[in-house]
């Protein structure tokens, strides 16, 4: 059991638990799971870089990601119906916390002038999306290898039904949302 998962458990279901009033204890908010996406724009020029962006988000993640394809032809970006453009993984269950640990406590206080994540990437339904610049705030990434800079999509999946709740969730794991921006 990881340290998110342990957390969870033991400190934030019973606190959201006392909050909200929930019947059963499977009412309370939980992660399902964790979409991590690379847009490779760039990579309709050079298909080089989508193969770095796959192996530097493997590294990442620690699971393989999927490839993902044009869905339409667009001629002013010379993009044709098919190509590949991007990549993104889904992780869940133990992969997904350890995941979440290595964002919330090594990656993100690594990013410059770090104040906190914003609060207002909730979507209404209780998920929670953060986009990060560059992949160079994970340990993992080796900084001589880097050809380019690339951002990343980290979309959290969660089973609470309004944002309050999802951000009270969130919060008791110990991500870092801003402070005084809700």
């Amino acid at each position: 059991m990881t340290r998110v998962q342990e957390r969870y458990s033991s400190e934030v279901a019973p606190a959201l638990q006392g909050r909200f009033n929930y019947g059963s204890p499977m009412a309370i908010p939980r992660i399902v799971k964790v979409v991590i996406n690379m847009g490779m724009g760039d990579a309709i020029q050079d298909a080089k870089l989508l193969d770095n962006a796959v192996e530097e988000l493997a590294t990442i993640s620690g699971q393989r990601p999927a490839v993902t394809r044009a869905r339409k032809s667009i001629s002013n970006f010379k993009l044709r119906e098919g190509m590949a453009i991007g990549c993104r993984v889904t992780l869940r269950g133990t992969r997904m916390y350890e995941f979440l640990d290595r964002l919330m406590n090594l990656a993100l206080p690594r990013v410059r002038d770090f104040r906190g994540v914003s609060a207002k990437g909730f979507d209404g339904r209780g998920n929670y999306t953060l986009g990060i610049r560059d992949q160079l705030i994970f340990p993992e990434i080796n900084y001589n290898k880097v050809q380019k800079i690339k951002g990343m999509n980290v979309c959290i999946v969660t089973t609470a039904k309004t944002d309050e709740e999802a951000h009270e969730l969130l919060a008791g794991l110990g991500m870092p949302f801003r402070r005084g921006a809700a």
